[in-house]
């Protein structure tokens, strides 16, 4: 039992930790959790994250709360989807509310607009970072780099809606398979997307 509550505070503390240092909304928390989640704890593998984050963009709701409660889900069940979440959403909070006040007062003030001049190109930079670590596990082959390559196209020229990307993905994924399928071409799936139910902390 000491494990168990042991293991969801590290969840939960791991997640407090990140969403204060995070500005820029959860595609900028992309990096960090993936080091946190990945490099420092090994809770998950780089491909595991990329796939938790492409479905927490998918559905509604803000994409930090989305990833943090897959992530916890993904590795402790219910228990800690419920320790991640609320880990990220205390001190996003407090942050929103204090820089709300704040900036009601000083929104004119030249150094904050100062500040806010650096802060948007440095949250450009690490949404192209985290784009950058995800492609490892996402481009994997031709046939992934030509669906991505089309993807930034529709979203660039044409302006197609996220969810709606996600799903002509998603249709473009089991079209390939099954074309390969077809002809033959053997298709590499690793053992985590076999094994679904499968979570750490499953038995504690």
């Amino acid at each position: 039992m000491k494990k168990k509550w042991a293991f969801l505070f590290d969840i939960f503390l791991t997640f407090f930790k990140i969403a204060p240092i995070t500005f820029g909304g959860g595609y900028a928390m992309i990096p960090v959790i993936e080091r946190e989640a990945v490099e420092k704890k090994e809770w998950l593998k780089q491909e595991e994250v990329t796939d938790l984050f492409a479905l927490a963009g998918s559905i509604p709701g803000a994409i930090a709360i989305n990833s943090a409660t897959f992530i916890g889900y993904r590795i402790a069940g219910v228990a800690g989807a419920i320790a991640a979440t609320i880990g990220v959403m205390i001190p996003t909070s407090a942050i929103v509310v204090c820089l709300s006040i704040f900036y009601l007062y000083f929104q004119d003030h030249p150094k904050v607009e100062a500040a806010f001049e650096g802060i948007r190109p440095a949250v450009v930079a690490l949404i192209v970072f985290a784009a950058y670590k995800m492609r490892k596990g996402a481009v994997v082959d031709k046939t992934t780099f030509v669906v991505a390559a089309l993807s930034v196209i529709l979203l660039l020229f044409l302006h197609v809606h996220p969810v709606m990307m996600i799903a002509l993905g998603a249709v473009a994924g089991i079209l390939l398979i099954s074309l390969k399928d077809k002809l033959g071409i053997e298709t590499k799936v690793d053992d985590h997307k076999q094994n679904t139910d499968y979570f750490m902390g499953a038995d504690i």
